[in-house]
């Protein structure tokens, strides 16, 4: 067997333990199907009670409800990435034992995270749909499931530097709600450090398709390029504290 086909089913091996490990427990299943329309609801009501204020560019209940189908699909994949790398400790440092190299156990960490971003997007779509026109579907899921791989890598990054679940669930909470209120436009700023956020660029994408408008080829590009520093910070944080808890010495 050669070292790619060794590698591969030890992927798979590790994709299939995390599924079983996410789907034995109820509750995510529950908060999977709930979640998303649930939030996305609660964000149109509570923001059509807003005027319209000079500096929104869109209608404050439209607003809400893409902004609630933004922080579904960023919040559940980066509290699956979170508990992933928590709660799979132990048992990945028996993987490895057995011979798993850590790039093969973040990968089947990923993959799960990828996974339910996808689902995520889905439901989360569906949900905006029945309130919203979505112009441009195609676009809408993509920018959705890949603001899920993004937070998922984001809750890979705090479990695997905050290995606690109250604090690293906080700690998350925290970025994710600061994150969409700056970048949806509920306030006015135009502080540069607002694009240092994972959301800035993928919430102008999402909006463009919503709209049925041709996404700007810059927010493309700096969604793209900002997603591809979180995944190598990501990797290299996992690499050098798996398996130590969080702790170098």
């Amino acid at each position: 067997m050669t070292a790619d086909a060794r590698a591969g089913g030890r992927l798979r091996v590790g994709l299939g333990a995390a599924i079983r490990e996410f789907v034995r427990e109820p509750i995510n299943l529950a908060l999977i199907l709930a979640l998303p329309p649930v939030v996305i609801a609660s964000y149109e009501s509570v923001l059509s009670a807003f005027p319209r204020l000079p500096y929104m560019t869109t209608d404050p209940e439209a607003l809400g409800a893409t902004a609630g189908t933004l922080f579904v699909a960023a919040f559940l994949p980066g509290v699956i990435g979170l508990f992933q790398v928590i709660s799979a400790q132990r048992a990945d440092e028996r993987l490895s034992l057995a011979g798993f190299s850590t790039p093969v156990l973040f990968a089947s960490r990923l993959a799960a995270v990828c996974l339910a971003a996808v689902v995520t997007a889905a439901l989360s779509l569906a949900v905006l749909a029945t309130s919203t026109e979505v112009e441009a579907l195609a676009l809408g899921f993509l920018t959705l499931a890949f603001v899920g791989g993004l937070y998922g890598l984001v809750g890979m990054l705090i479990g695997t530097v905050l290995p606690r679940e109250l604090e690293g669930s906080l700690a998350l909470i925290f970025v994710v709600d600061v994150d969409e209120a700056l970048a949806s436009g509920v306030m006015a700023t135009d502080a540069a450090a607002t694009k240092l956020f994972p959301l800035h660029y993928p919430h102008q994408v999402f909006r463009a398709a919503v709209d049925g408008r041709a996404p700007d080829l810059v927010d493309l590009v700096a969604a793209g390029t900002y997603g591809l520093v979180v995944l190598a910070t990501t990797f290299f944080v996992y690499t050098v504290l798996a398996g130590t808890g969080g702790e170098t010495g």
